[in-house]
């Protein structure tokens, strides 16, 4: 069964509207939908619906709401990964990825090591890398799609971490201290949880005693370097498997 997403406004009553010119043409031309047939659909807050297309017009597709759960397949643990900006077509991998494990958002940043430089276009990649996420999440059937944050440097990201119940920063110079260590030594199970990984060059000294100071958790991944597409996948899953599976 399709599913699409809409905002909770678009939810009246007993009916849902479908008004995004992309989604009513899939339902036309692509999927080749008619009056009668049932589709999921998100309210990218809390609820899911079957409903029952009732109308197909140019601009938007109505559908009668047959039954309405909340999320079932969204985790109680938010997720925000803070990455440091890779090159190339490394970005929409990560994002792929961690969208399909779960992450609630994805905020690329600016770092010290970072060779990617925003010439004034830059909002592109993000357009594109937020369609990615939405691709990820009809694939893995998810009741939201993550948000791409804008971009930011080091320093903003720094202020833009209060509020989270857990830092936690793979670094590749951390010897002593595992992230199962770390994980399994949480006095409480945190809901909101920053995940920072760096670029392909990895984290500066000075950033990374910026984030110790800051009260971040400076964790190992293993005995192995990761690329930084390989990092945050595999720091995504020990997340969720140690805190919400």
């Amino acid at each position: 069964m399709s599913k699409f997403f809409v905002d909770a406004s678009d939810v009246q009553g007993g009916s849902i509207f479908i008004r995004s010119k992309e989604d009513v043409r899939h339902i036309v031309k692509v999927l080749r939908l008619k009056e009668g047939a049932e589709i999921e659909i998100s309210d990218s807050a809390q609820w899911e619906y079957t409903a029952r297309i009732c109308f197909i017009g140019e601009d938007e597709v109505e559908a009668e709401i047959l039954d309405k759960q909340k999320f079932a397949r969204e985790p109680e643990l938010q997720v925000t990964l803070f990455q440091g900006i890779p090159k190339q077509s490394k970005m929409e991998t990560i994002i792929q990825k961690c969208v399909e494990l779960g992450v609630y958002e994805v905020v690329p940043v600016f770092m010290e090591r970072t060779v990617v430089v925003d010439r004034g276009k830059f909002y592109k990649k993000q357009e594109r890398w937020q369609k990615i996420s939405a691709e990820a999440v009809k694939q893995c059937r998810r009741g939201i799609i993550p948000e791409i944050g804008d971009a930011r440097n080091f320093k903003e990201m720094v202020k833009a971490l209060d509020g989270f119940d857990r830092i936690v920063f793979p670094y590749e110079n951390e010897t002593g201290r595992t992230i199962k260590d770390c994980l399994r030594g949480f006095e409480a199970k945190p809901r909101r949880v920053a995940l920072i990984i760096g670029p392909e060059g990895g984290f500066s000294d000075e950033e990374a005693r910026q984030l110790k100071e800051r009260g971040a958790d400076c964790v190992s991944l293993g005995k192995t370097i990761l690329r930084t597409e390989t990092a945050g996948p595999a720091a995504m899953a020990m997340l969720m498997y140690e805190l919400e599976l």
